[in-house]
């Protein structure tokens, strides 16, 4: 079984993960925190952060973080000289 069969996400309005606006936006700001909160009771977390660290920039909330917050995970990994990986991955 593919791990995104199991992902909490495939029950939720897929809009939900991609937030339109900036993001100081307070509306984008609600639902990037509701979208983390599926995220954050998925079974799959580890596994979708680490697919949306190695295929690189994407929109979107994958993982329960958000694209800045991805590139910023890849940032510190190389500047420590290490793969990008997760915990749970």
């Amino acid at each position: 079984m593919d791990w995104r069969e199991r992902a909490l996400c495939r029950f939720e309005d897929p809009d939900l993960f991609f937030p339109i606006g900036r993001a100081d936006n307070a509306l984008v700001l609600v639902q990037t925190d509701e979208a983390k909160a599926v995220c954050r009771r998925c079974p799959v977390l580890g596994r979708c952060l680490q697919w949306a660290l190695d295929t690189g920039p994407m929109d979107g909330i994958w993982g329960a973080t958000t694209e800045g917050e991805r590139r910023a995970l890849r940032r510190r990994a190389a500047r420590a000289g290490a793969p990008v990986m997760t915990h749970a991955a």
